[in-house]
């Protein structure tokens, strides 16, 4: 555990000041994944802008965005530069931003330039793990991630835009689901110790703002039940971070055995229409508790998660599924479900 880590005092008293952080999991829908979204060359402003937009008007005040460290190492004034100008365009909206540092899910070997096609009828068939899993298993090149943990964080350490620094989404998530996956089958062993050391990196860099990576699965508490990985997580993370892809009681269930931590709480991932997780039963749950809460995925395109998780094994012959597992809105803006886009403005509007 760091010394360096906020005391739950210190992090009770920081989110009494903040509103309830409610927004999504955001890419731009021309965008198949963080690279796609980060890299000079596709990097789109006008297209942020028009979608944070859309997002002001339902209300939304905190997006979840993913960077890369691929998008660091090969250009990291441009890379904090685009940051920088993402953030710009978020304020302009009323928006704060929680970046996601690193990601173990899907794809296990990013690379820069040019990205491949999505994979036709397939969920975040584009989407890249940082770091792969090449650099997973070599120590030698862990000095980069430092780098890059150290100078994304130090660079923005002060800025109110940004909410939350989330360390590692799904740190031990093995992708074992995906057709011929060729991930790390002992993730969650090989990552802790790194995922240690990303905490430890954070904290150097002297963030104003507070540290969290999220549980995803198994037991969310007590601590004696929690793997090696989770533990890490708990034990490093300033406020408490969750997934939950649930149905309300499940979602109750979790969060009640997080609030044994003592500390904020933040639903990071959430929405998932065909298992029972829709927005007008999860975020009303959500506000009465001030949980933060972020649904995944907002314009429909080139993330394909409008499609279901079980197209990793046999993707979807159509692009239009009888229901959207995630997104709010088609490209052009148009709300998917009229019934959800105005649930969120009634609970983003309220005081109540």
């Amino acid at each position: 555990m760091s010394e360096l880590r906020w005391t739950a005092e210190k992090a009770n008293k920081w989110y009494e000041t903040k509103p309830w952080f409610v927004g999504c999991n955001y890419t731009p829908h021309n965008a198949c994944n963080q690279l796609e979204m980060w890299q000079e060359e596709t990097f789109d402003p006008h297209t942020i802008d028009q979608e944070l937009g859309w997002a002001e008007d339902l209300g939304f005040n905190s997006l979840r965005v993913y960077l890369h460290d691929l998008a660091w190492e090969q250009d990291p004034e441009g890379f904090l530069n685009r940051m920088e100008q993402f953030l710009t365009i978020a304020e302009k909206h009323g928006i704060g931003i929680m970046p996601v540092l690193f990601d173990s899910c899907w794809h296990p070997f990013p690379r820069p330039g040019k990205q491949r096609e999505p994979e036709p009828g397939v969920h975040n068939a584009g989407w890249l793990q940082s770091p792969g899993v090449a650099v997973l298993r070599d120590s030698s090149r862990f000095e980069k991630l430092e780098s890059y943990v150290k100078g994304v964080i130090f660079r923005f350490r002060d800025d109110e835009r940004v909410h939350v620094w989330d360390i590692w989404n799904e740190p031990d998530n093995t992708n074992a689901a995906s057709r011929g996956s060729r991930d790390i089958s002992n993730k969650g062993d090989v990552v802790a110790p790194l995922l240690t050391t990303a905490f430890s990196w954070a904290c150097a860099a002297e963030p104003t703002q507070p540290l969290t990576s999220g549980l995803w699965q198994g037991a969310f508490a007590p601590m004696e039940d929690l793997t090696a990985c989770q533990k890490v997580q708990i034990e490093n993370s300033d406020v408490i971070s969750f997934h939950s892809y649930d149905p309300p009681d499940k979602f109750i269930e979790r969060f009640e055995k997080m609030q044994t931590y003592g500390r904020p709480l933040l639903c990071t991932e959430y929405m998932a229409r065909i298992s029972g997780s829709v927005v007008e039963d999860i975020l009303p749950i959500a506000k009465e508790n001030k949980i933060a809460a972020y649904n995944w995925g907002f314009v429909r395109g080139r993330t394909q998660t409008h499609l279901p998780w079980s197209t990793w094994q046999e993707p979807c012959e159509t692009e239009e599924p009888p229901v959207w597992f995630h997104e709010l809105l088609h490209s052009d803006g148009r709300p998917y479900k009229v019934e959800e886009t105005d649930a969120i403005r009634k609970l983003t509007r309220s005081d109540n």
